[in-house]
């Protein structure tokens, strides 16, 4: 079973207070592919740009989003084991950012998750401004892990 878009996109929106309170929004969402946006307006720092926890929470987002609709949430989660951000540039309009995992990596990681119970794989992102701009880049360390119940508490 894998979650509807819908569902996700209301975890991702909703389900975390902090996510919710910063306005992130879910613009695309299919298995293997994410693409959120996080507003410029109520995450400004003391200098009128994005606040750098902001990006930080739009670079780290999207691997958890990603999971959930590539992969059976009944049989699986994400964890987040390492992330990393290089700011580049101010950030001084909404910001995107998307991810994706290929075919071949899909099929990688459901292997290993059948033959060892977890995986890990490397997600990279680009946060852009509203020009296409790229004010900043991310490596993420994910961990798909197995269990029966996961995501048994979500309707969905």
């Amino acid at each position: 079973m894998h979650f509807t878009p819908e569902t996700v996109k209301e975890l991702v929106e909703k389900k975390i207070a902090f996510v919710e309170r910063m306005g992130l929004k879910v613009i695309e969402l299919t298995p293997g592919y994410v693409k959120l946006i996080a507003p410029l307006q109520g995450n400004e720092n003391h200098v009128g740009s994005m606040y750098a926890g902001a990006l930080f929470t739009l670079a780290e987002i999207p691997g958890g989003a990603l999971i959930l609709t590539t992969f059976d949430p009944t049989k699986c989660f994400p964890v987040i084991k390492e992330l990393t951000i290089k700011f580049l540039r101010p950030a001084v309009s909404d910001i995107t950012t998307e991810i994706s995992l290929s075919r071949e990596e899909v099929d990688r990681i459901t292997g290993e998750v059948s033959e060892k119970g977890k995986a890990d794989f490397i997600l990279h992102g680009e946060l852009k401004d509203q020009t296409g701009t790229v004010v900043a880049v991310s490596q993420g360390l994910y961990q798909i892990r197995l269990t029966d119940k996961a995501w048994a508490h979500i309707d969905g």
